[in-house]
């Protein structure tokens, strides 16, 4: 195992389940990409509250290294960082593949227990499944979108 950080990349979806005690079976295709590229540590945590990031450690850690180079007074620095460590908590994958979302994240997120896992270069977002699908039918991609999105990648 190595914190490769040009590791494949997460992308697609998988549906899972929350259950009663707040543990997420993490979908098999992304469970053994975490497993062989980092083992199990992850650091679960949230900017909204809305859903649940669920990143690598070694991935937050390389995140961490940059956010510590700037200056402490830095005011997105410290909203970003207040939030996350509000909701984080550092989490390891059991046996089963499942890993516990921190109380407080649960209580904010109000996440059902069906849910949907998707991947988002490098990290895992959780989201309440009907949400998700609601708000993707209702949002569009604009052509402005497609038009910044098409000038940050040139």
């Amino acid at each position: 195992r190595c914190a490769n950080l040009t590791m494949d990349r997460f992308r697609g979806s998988a549906p899972a389940r929350v259950d009663e005690k707040g543990r997420l079976k993490v979908p098999n295709v992304f469970r053994a990409q975490i497993e062989e590229a980092f083992g199990p540590e992850i650091f679960v945590t949230s900017i909204q509250g809305k859903n649940v990031l669920l990143y690598p450690l070694a991935i937050w850690r390389a995140l961490e290294e940059k956010l510590a180079a700037l200056p402490a007074m830095h005011r997105a620095k410290n909203k970003f960082l207040e939030r996350v460590n509000y909701y984080g908590q550092d989490a390891s994958l059991d046996g089963q593949g499942r890993i516990l979302i921190p109380q407080i994240l649960r209580d904010a997120a109000k996440l059902p227990a069906d849910v949907v896992v998707t991947g988002n270069i490098d990290h895992l977002v959780v989201s309440d499944r009907g949400a998700l699908a609601g708000r993707l039918a209702t949002e569009d991609f604009t052509p402005e979108d497609y038009d910044e999105l098409s000038k940050a990648l040139s």
